[in-house]
């Protein structure tokens, strides 16, 4: 009942939320004298403080109406290419100018840990200018009707291949964190099967290949509980009226409160310096703070199948590093990968997954060619320094589209085996 007396306690709290932004605009008003003295600005930013922690954060946009491509600001448009039940495949359509380059085609796999793809905004959007973008828009589980069947690793595995099946021969596949597992062993399963739609290249950062290796307090939460345990307290039925009533997931609120307490004083002093913000009428650093909370408090439930797949497979028997994954009943061979180059990244600073956990692939890859291999480690910074800030954008990002360009391959005009998709299974 955990979760319909979450929904009831957002219910309960809406009209207090709705007075609370009343008042925090009739505070704020120019046409109010308070509204310009320090008084004014208090009982405001009280107000807004209040609003913004008892809102329930909607799916944010990308926001990426544009890209600059040399000197020149190109437009960008998202187009939906590709649909399932629990994924959508956006593309981000580049209007380039006459005798532009289009670039490396790259598709970032989101993570599908409780926040949406618009985490990696600053992900696509350092790396929009010089290559040809498209991203896994994972669908909130709750959001989705049971009648849409379950969904679990397996099935993400599948997902993975059907779109680099769709998006066809030398494209480069980026995984963010989470999916870092899944894509390595969709690639492992595609070179097995001698697919001639297996990327050219794979990036892996920040992901947890081999969680032995440095554990976190994330990983040791797995590594303390039994499996059952996840089962009895994190799994809850979706509540009415919401279109996947019924539907067992692990709730976004949830994961949020799990990360917000790994750094609950850093989270607590951010909320007190963003209403000094509001008092001392500094808009920008306000405007920061919107910005990031706006992202950060945006989380998407998951099916529990996949959630408690993932927790087993991923952190308690680390299958994949002992060569023990399955797939369809299949044993997953990472050794069968020859023809995919490997770049991994990590952050010095990771406290989600820890320094040398995503380094572990180049070691379980024993078949891919020294001169198609690289690992990079960018020093002074944390989890999301690995894929979003000035860092990645300077450092990074353009490793990424250089090993992309430089391990691609002239496509090959094939028809491949489509794999049908029915209900979130692979028939």
């Amino acid at each position: 009942m955990f979760y319909q007396l979450y929904e009831l306690n957002h219910a309960f709290m809406a009209p207090f939320r709705a007075t609370a932004d009343a008042m925090n605009l009739a505070w704020r008003n120019p046409l109010n004298p308070w509204s310009h003295t320090v008084v004014g600005r208090s009982f405001s930013a009280g107000f807004e403080v209040f609003e913004r922690v008892t809102r329930r954060y909607g799916k944010p946009a990308f926001g990426l109406p544009t890209t600059r491509i040399g000197d020149e600001s190109v437009t960008v448009e998202e187009e939906i290419v590709w649909r399932k039940p629990f994924c959508d495949l956006i593309h981000f359509k580049r209007h380039l100018p006459a005798g532009a380059e289009k670039g490396p085609r790259i598709l970032i796999v989101a993570p599908m840990s409780g926040h949406y793809a618009t985490l990696l905004r600053g992900t696509v959007e350092a790396l929009l200018p010089s290559a040809d973008l498209y991203i896994t828009d994972w669908i909130d589980a709750r959001m989705v009707p049971v009648t849409e069947g379950d969904f679990d690793l397996d099935d993400y595995i599948d997902y993975v291949i059907d779109i680099l099946h769709h998006l066809g021969p030398d494209t480069h596949v980026v995984a963010v964190c989470q999916p870092s597992v899944p894509v390595l062993a969709a690639v492992a399963v595609m070179e097995g099967e001698g697919d001639v739609c297996a990327p050219s290249s794979m990036t892996l950062m920040g992901g947890p290949i081999d969680t032995r290796i440095n554990p976190t307090a994330v990983n040791q939460l797995a590594q303390d509980k039994p499996l059952e345990w996840f089962r009895d307290n994190v799994i809850m039925q979706v509540p009415w009226p919401q279109p996947g009533f019924m539907r067992q997931v692990y709730p976004g609120f949830l994961q949020l409160s799990g990360f917000m307490s790994m750094n609950l004083d850093r989270h607590m002093i951010a909320h007190k310096d963003f209403y000094m913000h509001l008092v001392k009428n500094d808009g920008d650093s306000a405007e920061k703070h919107r910005d990031f909370y706006d992202e950060y408090l945006a989380v998407m439930d998951l099916t529990a199948e996949f959630y408690l797949q993932t927790v087993e497979t991923v952190f308690i028997k680390h299958s994949l590093p002992k060569g023990e994954m399955m797939h369809r009943n299949k044993r997953v061979d990472t050794t069968a990968i020859r023809n995919v180059a490997l770049l991994t990244v990590e952050g010095e600073n990771d406290d989600i997954s820890g320094l040398g956990q995503t380094k572990a692939a180049q070691t379980i890859c024993t078949n891919i060619p020294d001169d198609m291999r690289m690992h990079y480690m960018q020093p002074d910074v944390g989890h999301y320094g690995v894929f979003n800030g000035s860092r990645f954008r300077r450092e990074i990002a353009p490793r990424i589209v250089e090993f992309a360009r430089t391990h691609g391959k002239k496509a090959k005009i094939t028809t491949p085996v489509k794999r049908v998709i029915k209900g979130g299974k692979a028939l």
